[in-house]
């Protein structure tokens, strides 16, 4: 990577000294008496050091440990001025500085085919801010959005080509290691102890469903590495990789998280056909084996049972989900309908339209439904745009690497299965996973269609 500009790393470093030369006072303030909120300050300067050194190596260093980062972020947010931050919102904030940066530093390497669609739906989401009826909740939200983009866009800098696109998914892999050391943990202190028929796993996240979405990903990433002829692995590491994946799999399996199994079934299901049908006894014997965990099987009965629509309480999740997906579109008035009601409107609204809330404000737990009612047709088109154009991209990377491009569109596919039933978008550690391999592999395509522009110095990069 070409150092950059002096001009870039004076700016870079005024804005840094400028932003925490504004917070000292207040940080003094709100941090007092908590350890962990006294050490957020040092390793801001340290993330601020490393920013100012090498962007991409912080990014590297950011995704290698967001996925354990939930833990920390939680007990670092304070309120100041009625508005929520915390560690984690800084660091969100450096993320998108280093994509801005990181453009203005080479902006012919800007992927601009892609990025066209990713702007409406980012557009759509602006003026949806302006809608919405909680402006606080919506300005969050759309800053996560922004840091989705940015990771996207960061990774067309990252990737050159397949030796990097590697270096991305083992930088993945890297990632879930926290989280199954403390999932296991987690086990041992209260799955244990409790029974596993009420468990649900949730390791270093929020919630049990992130954990599950982000374990979907880990295990088709290990597919890639344990089956890609693009990746030379030792025998050692060879070894504890494939003993991983049954591990990975028992802790998806314990977060009770039922889409999260219908996609990672799907992807393995869709790889056995496609690439080594000698395995499609195996894909066979799984759901009858994973019945055999009580969990599982309780979790699976439950879907024959509540959907009589009477209470909350006496509906089971899937019959629940329905029925907020019903009232929710029912309430959305013709003239909402191009432009939605505003970012957060429907977990805003929740109370109002939906009569079994009992005035708890819900998700949609549909991303496609929560995007029509909060920004509209036009909103719903921009995102619909952008995952074709993301799905006729990466077909192109089956020109130079058969089994890669397979795992990203499989990724691809898991994500708009999964986005059927939960508040994906909601999820900010594992889109940024997501949203980093589907970079990559857009950079490794576009690399390779472009040879003419490949080739000539002045151009470093196609569009």
């Amino acid at each position: 990577m070409q150092s950059p500009p002096p001009a870039v790393l004076t700016g870079g470093a005024l804005l840094v000294a400028l932003a925490v030369g504004l917070a000292l006072p207040l940080y003094a303030q709100a941090m007092s008496g908590s350890a962990v909120r006294l050490l957020a300050l040092p390793a801001l300067l340290v993330l601020a050091i490393l920013f100012l050194y090498d962007r991409l190596v912080l990014l590297a260093l950011v995704l290698l440990l967001r996925a354990a980062g939930d833990l920390v972020f939680e007990t670092t947010r304070v309120e100041i001025g009625g508005l929520a931050i915390g560690f984690g919102g800084l660091v969100n904030a450096f993320v998108i500085l280093i994509a801005v940066l990181l453009v203005a530093a080479r902006p012919e390497r800007f992927p601009t085919r892609v990025a066209a669609p990713w702007a409406a739906f980012l557009i759509a989401a602006l003026i949806g801010v302006g809608m919405a009826p909680n402006l606080g909740d919506a300005v969050r939200s759309y800053l996560g959005l922004l840091s989705y983009f940015a990771v996207f866009v960061s990774a067309f800098y990252f990737v050159r080509g397949e030796g990097d696109f590697k270096v991305c998914v083992k930088l993945v892999l890297l990632s879930s290691l926290l989280p199954a050391a403390y999932g296991l943990g987690e086990l041992a202190l209260h799955g244990l102890a409790g029974g596993l028929q009420a468990f649900r796993l949730k390791s270093t996240f929020s919630h049990p469903n992130i954990f599950a979405f982000y374990l979907t990903l880990v295990l088709l990433l290990s597919l890639y590495a344990l089956k890609s002829p693009a990746i030379a692995l030792t025998p050692l590491r060879r070894t504890l990789l494939t003993a991983y994946v049954p591990l990975l799999l028992g802790l998806l399996l314990l977060t009770q998280t039922r889409s999260a199994w219908v996609a990672c079934f799907a992807i393995f299901a869709l790889y056995t056909l496609l690439f080594e049908r000698r395995y499609l006894v195996y894909l066979l014997l799984a759901p009858a084996l994973a019945l055999l965990v009580p969990g599982v099987r309780e979790r699976v009965l439950d879907l024959g049972s509540g959907n009589e629509v009477v209470q909350y309480a006496k509906l089971n999740s899937f019959a629940w989900r329905l029925q907020i997906w019903e009232y929710g579109l029912r309430w959305i008035r013709p003239e909402n309908l191009p432009l939605g009601y505003g970012l957060g409107a429907f977990k805003h609204f929740a109370p109002v339209f939906f009569p079994y809330s009992g005035g708890v404000n819900f998700g949609a737990h549909n991303i496609y439904v929560q995007i029509l009612f909060e920004l509209g047709a036009l909103g719903l088109a921009a995102f619909a745009w952008l995952f074709a154009r993301l799905f006729s991209m990466l077909r192109r990377m089956a020109v130079v690497d058969r089994l890669g491009a397979f795992v990203a569109i499989a990724l691809l596919i898991e994500y708009l299965i999964i986005s059927a039933s939960d508040n994906v978008l909601a999820y900010l550690a594992f889109n940024w996973y997501v949203w980093i391999v589907l970079g990559a592999a857009c950079a490794v395509a576009l690399s390779r269609t472009a040879p003419v522009a490949a080739a000539r110095p002045t151009q470093g990069g196609t569009t």
